[in-house]
């Protein structure tokens, strides 16, 4: 079966989509964007992550080319036609195309919307939470608005690249002074010596995770206390359990970070049952 994409109006095999030359997510990555899991069909945390496609866009001055119900109706077609059952729905908004030029084009320009829906491998991801991942430290060199899910990560694909050369699953950004923000694709956690979850506050620095804000529910209910902090690395090489979290991972737990070993080595208790129990509080809308 080929996959379909949407674009622009269109539903379009994916070898034939395609945008404008001159689109401006193209030529300035002038984007904004989102992922969602699919989990047995359904869309999880879907009014979460278009509430944040929502503020993105008002933060960039971008006005999104469709209202939300036409929106979730284009992500239910994707999910259907693409046979999805466990996967993941992208969506995308650019300021559309014109002439090259850093100013925004003229009013009326039309926003440009692309999506599209891929199967994903439950098998291999629950492999690999089981075995856990290894992470390494770099400088953090993204612009200051990290707290808007723009397209612009090209900070963000270096030090997912340097992880992968390294051997680990993920990159942990370190700020100027010394605290762990968040890593290149997710946020981080550490659990403290109270066993206390501990992660960086969701302000301008860190993007705040949709994932992230269901996994506060998910703790609470299981008698677990969240502090809401900067951590350094030394701290968290210290740390009983660290993991990451986010929409394509849920959660990760991690067991070595710039090899330093976290804990005794392996998953820990509380990051593997909050992945165990994550998709019993996300609500999962059809």
């Amino acid at each position: 079966m080929s996959r379909v994409a949407y674009v622009n109006g269109r539903y379009i095999r994916h070898a034939e989509a395609g945008v404008s030359i001159n689109d401006r997510g193209f030529l300035f990555a002038d984007g904004i964007y989102e992922v969602i899991e699919v989990f047995g069909g359904r869309l999880i945390d879907e009014e979460g992550h278009l509430q944040r496609l929502a503020r993105s866009a008002r933060e960039l001055r971008l006005d999104l080319p469709v209202a939300e119900a036409a929106l979730r109706r284009i992500l239910r077609e994707l999910v259907a036609r693409n046979r999805v059952s466990d996967g993941h729905v992208y969506l995308q908004v650019t300021r559309g195309a014109a002439k090259r030029d850093h100013f925004f084009p003229k009013a009326g320009t039309p926003a440009t919307l692309v999506a599209f829906a891929h199967r994903g491998d439950r098998a291999a991801a629950e492999a690999r939470a089981q075995s856990g991942i290894t992470v390494i430290s770099l400088p953090d060199i993204r612009w200051k608005r990290p707290d808007i899910k723009s397209t612009s990560l090209l900070p963000n694909v270096l030090a997912k690249q340097q992880a992968r050369d390294a051997g680990a699953y993920e990159a942990w950004l370190v700020d100027a002074q010394g605290f762990v923000t968040e890593g290149s694709s997710s946020n981080a956690w550490i659990v403290d010596d109270a066993g206390a979850l501990v992660t960086h506050p969701a302000d301008s620095a860190i993007l705040s995770g949709i994932t992230r804000a269901r996994l506060f529910q998910v703790a609470a209910a299981r008698g677990l206390n969240i502090v809401e902090r900067p951590f350094a690395l030394a701290e968290a090489f210290k740390a009983s359990e660290a993991f990451i979290s986010g929409a394509t991972t849920i959660v990760l737990p991690v067991v070595a970070i710039d090899d330093h070993k976290i804990g005794s080595g392996a998953p820990g208790p509380v990051a593997s049952g909050l992945r165990a129990a994550f998709h019993d509080f996300a609500p999962a809308t059809p």
